[in-house]
């Protein structure tokens, strides 16, 4: 009887210290697949893309708790904008023709199925190419276009994707508010009828979101850029979408007095063919105190603001 009971403790004993083991790895690997980071660039589970900036911080997607999140999308020497507030997108512009794929993935990728507005600033081919490709495939509520007209077959396509979609183009009228969830938005440009330079019937809108505020000038030149100025309008913004990609024609002096921007951003291509930024146009820039962000530098660039602070992330386009 003695040796009976010695080898059941001893058993016991065994299978007490295994329970412990066995605890004690299963706990171990819960601990590790907690901790372990989301992959740069992947899913986030949800169908949306999270990617992450080189220093591997997060970028906010559409339903940033920041709240209003503007996307400069990298789209080389041409320019798009995605806009999300509260659920609510919009777009300005939509890239070449080459960048229609990239513009609408870029917009699927973080859940949208409407834009409440697309603007298309004018109908140059760097800002016009990828419209006909977002038209189709998204919700679109209103398009809102300056009254001038092109020949090229960009054009052409985009007013046919516009009518096989049913939709009414609205033009551009200085003054008009827009909401856009709890922000807004007014139009502060064109305000002629005509132009001898068709990048100043570009469409141009301030974004207001809380204390923060946005300018977007498409390509307007100095002509657009005056005609602003000595109407009085409110054009003072904390971030400026610097006209026609930091073209010696656009951005001058007396317009950026008035706008007294922190942070300029220009949507410009590497090496371009046109110069791109102009020199003189930085030089202005860094006058008047503006931090300056490039996509052919930085990529594409998310800027967000919670209607008090503004935020900058930059990373490269998977």
């Amino acid at each position: 009887m003695p040796r009976r009971y010695n080898t059941t403790a001893t058993w016991m004993k065994m299978m007490y210290i295994f329970i412990l083991f066995m605890v004690f790895v299963i706990a171990r690997l819960s601990s590790e697949e907690v901790a372990k980071p989301p992959a740069e660039g992947n899913t986030a589970g949800n169908g949306q893309i999270t990617p992450a900036t080189e220093s591997g911080e997060k970028v906010p997607g559409s339903n940033s708790e920041r709240g209003l999140a503007v996307h400069f999308i990298d789209v080389g020497q041409a320019d798009s904008i995605l806009i999300t507030m509260d659920g609510a997108a919009m777009l300005i512009d939509a890239g070449n023709n080459e960048d229609s794929q990239l513009v609408v993935d870029y917009i699927k990728a973080r859940g949208i199925t409407t834009l409440e507005y697309v603007i298309a600033t004018h109908p140059h081919e760097d800002h016009i190419g990828g419209m006909d490709a977002v038209i189709k495939s998204f919700e679109v509520k209103h398009i809102i276009m300056p009254k001038v007209e092109s020949n090229t077959r960009t054009f052409e396509e985009m007013l046919k994707a516009i009518s096989n979609k049913g939709l009414k183009i609205t033009p551009p009228v200085p003054g008009t508010v827009y909401p856009l969830g709890k922000a807004e938005f007014v139009v502060l440009a064109p305000n002629s009828k005509r132009y001898e330079n068709t990048n100043d019937y570009s469409v141009v809108v301030k974004l207001r979101y809380g204390g923060t505020s946005f300018l977007f000038t498409g390509d307007a030149g100095f002509e657009s850029e005056n005609e602003m100025v000595e109407k009085g309008y409110d054009l003072q913004s904390d971030v400026l979408k610097v006209g026609h990609h930091g073209s010696a024609y656009s951005t001058s002096k007396k317009f950026l007095q008035a706008v007294q921007p922190q942070i300029a951003v220009i949507s410009v291509g590497k090496g371009n063919d046109y110069g791109h930024p102009a020199p003189e146009t930085i030089q202005k820039l860094k006058q008047v105190g503006a931090k300056i962000y490039r996509t052919d530098e930085r990529g594409t660039i998310v800027i967000t603001s919670d209607g008090e602070k503004i935020e900058v992330f930059a990373y490269k386009n998977q």
